[in-house]
């Protein structure tokens, strides 16, 4: 013999399902129908009551109250179905909101509760009548949900919590936080459709879905969930003081769905707060947060049949700071080689000793442009982009502290020299350069053996000195560009590679330039040349390389 199943209570299906489709009593009515949830308003200071009739004795009865936006009063009585009435000849009982006119009696209360919490009055064995629910909330307007059943061991109608409810951080970093949780039963005892949604804060853990959503806007929508696979993508979280993202994340991450909500211009969000459903998944990790600040993460479990959810207990954690950039303490006078990594930064911190009545700063830009950003005592006073060598002279305030920010180039890796001073006598480090660096090589002029260059000087005199090299015929512009680093100084050539060195300047700029023949080159052959100028305190800067070819037959 087979083991005896226990029958279930039911409910009358056909009246469910009629009183399902009345929207009169859907609509913010005073009876609840068996078996559904439904959603009510209250206006501050005014008791609203809701009924609910048991038809039989010995019957199981489950009352749940969800509090949305504010913490509520509430009480259950009891009270004396009232005797049906003729109701004329047809025999018929009065509707139930006709029978409430006749109720004037207190009735006995069962059960009472103040807060804002999901609270349930559950009896396993409840007495015939009709139940009356009064709700007040003094606080102000509000809303709330409903659900009473007579069938609460079949209706199951809100997800099951584990065991252990709570919320984990299983990883914190800067912009980046993992949650973690233990799945509901609901879905694999129940076989009922599970999924799970994800409210992030930064004021406070909510106690029920109805109450974050409460806090959102009336025309907020669910942002879409990942496709499978992407578990990790980043969420647009800026407009609540996220760190915003340079990508299209919905066309790069692939989000199921349309394009994710954006919201209009200059429109805050309600409590700066974001919803977000995940699925069946239990963890979830959330991008693009903002670097030492406190968020409240809350994870709902929802029944996608019936809308219906349960709160686990939320959680709370602070993103890590910024990595504190280190800055790099410049010497008066002295020159620093600086390095940053392609669309870097580095920060350099100069500290006049005595009171100064200016500082001046050079920067040589080795490679591609710099950003160049000076502060001094926390107020910008330069921010400038530097190509080549530049000089600049800032007002100087005693005591002071200047920070330099230098932002290197997207193309890639920079290299620099900088040199900072307070000192008034302090001579020019770096020699100066025209605007235009590049060396002009004569083809008319060009021989089997020989080949004229030109260049710009500049008034000061300074010294110039001529290296050749020569390269395979395939060298080419890709090759001669990692030559271009302007601070590599010749004390790194061969002695072979040596032309001349010479002095030149001119106090006519207009008339500032120099020739130079290179003989002693081999037909057909390619060379490549470099020309540096040296000053007086020995740092080089090297003009941009020039290819000449010898002509193969003269």
């Amino acid at each position: 013999m087979g083991p005896l199943a226990q029958k279930l209570p039911t409910r009358d299906e056909g009246l469910f399902q009629m009183q399902i489709r009345d929207q009169t009593l859907f609509h913010d009515s005073s009876v609840i129908p068996d078996g559904a949830e439904i959603s009510g308003y209250l206006f501050r200071d005014t008791p609203k009551r809701y009924y609910f009739v048991v038809e039989e004795d010995n019957t199981p009865l489950s009352v749940t109250v969800t509090p949305c936006d504010a913490p509520l009063e509430w009480r259950l009585t009891l009270q004396e179905l009232p005797e049906e009435s003729s109701g004329g000849a047809s025999g018929q009982p009065e509707p139930l909101e006709q029978q409430q006119v006749a109720v004037v009696e207190e009735g006995a209360e069962l059960f009472s509760y103040k807060g804002n919490d999901v609270e349930a009055y559950v009896a396993g064995s409840a007495p015939s009548g009709l139940y009356q629910l009064e709700v007040l909330c003094t606080e102000k307007d509000s809303t709330l949900k409903v659900y009473a059943t007579t069938t609460p061991e079949s209706d199951q109608p809100y997800p099951t919590l584990p065991h252990d409810p709570r919320v984990d951080v299983t990883a914190l970093g800067r912009t980046t936080v993992t949650l973690a949780w233990k799945p509901t039963p609901t879905a694999v005892l129940m076989g009922q459709p599970v999924q799970y949604c994800l409210v992030i804060n930064k004021e406070h853990n909510f106690k029920s879905m109805c109450a974050a959503e409460a806090k959102l806007s009336a025309d907020d929508a669910f942002m879409p969930a990942p496709k499978p696979g992407r578990d990790f993508s980043p969420f647009d979280f800026a407009h609540f003081g996220f760190v915003p993202s340079d990508n299209d994340l919905s066309r790069d991450r692939g989000f199921a769905g349309n394009k994710m909500p954006r919201y209009p211009a200059g429109r805050p969000r309600a409590a700066d707060m974001v919803k977000v459903c995940i699925g069946n998944k239990n963890l979830y990790t959330v991008s693009d947060l903002k670097p030492d600040t406190q968020f409240y993460f809350d994870v709902f479990a929802v029944n996608a049949a019936t809308n219906t959810s349960t709160a686990y207990v939320g959680t709370f954690a602070r993103t890590k700071e910024e990595a504190r950039p280190k800055t790099l303490e410049l010497k008066d006078g002295r020159v620093t080689d600086v390095f940053i990594k392609r669309k870097g930064s580095k920060f350099l911190r100069f500290a006049p000793v005595s009171s100064h009545q200016r500082v001046t700063l050079f920067v040589h830009a080795c490679l591609d442009s710099v950003q160049v950003q000076v502060r001094r005592d926390d107020k910008l006073v330069l921010s400038q982009s530097v190509e080549g060598v530049r000089q600049f002279t800032l007002r100087g305030k005693p005591k002071a502290k200047y920070v330099i920010r230098l932002r290197g180039s997207r193309k890639g890796a920079s290299t620099l020299k900088v040199l900072a001073t307070s000192k008034p006598s302090s001579k020019q480090p770096f020699p100066s350069l025209p605007e235009d660096t590049r060396i002009k090589a004569f083809d008319k002029l060009r021989t089997c053996s020989s080949a004229t260059v030109a260049w710009l000087g500049t008034q000061d005199r300074n010294k110039y000195c001529v290296y050749r090299r020569e390269v395979d015929e395939g060298y080419g512009e890709e090759q001669r560009g990692r030559q271009q680093n302007q601070c590599a100084g010749p004390e790194g050539r061969r002695k072979a590679e040596k032309v001349l060195c010479k002095f030149f300047s001119s106090p006519n700029l207009q008339k500032a330039v120099t020739t130079e023949t290179i003989t002693g080159l081999e037909p057909g052959k390619t060379y490549l040349l470099d020309v540096y100028v040296v000053s007086h305190s020995g740092h080089a800067v090297k003009y941009q390389s020039k290819l000449v070819k010898t002509r193969k037959y003269c």
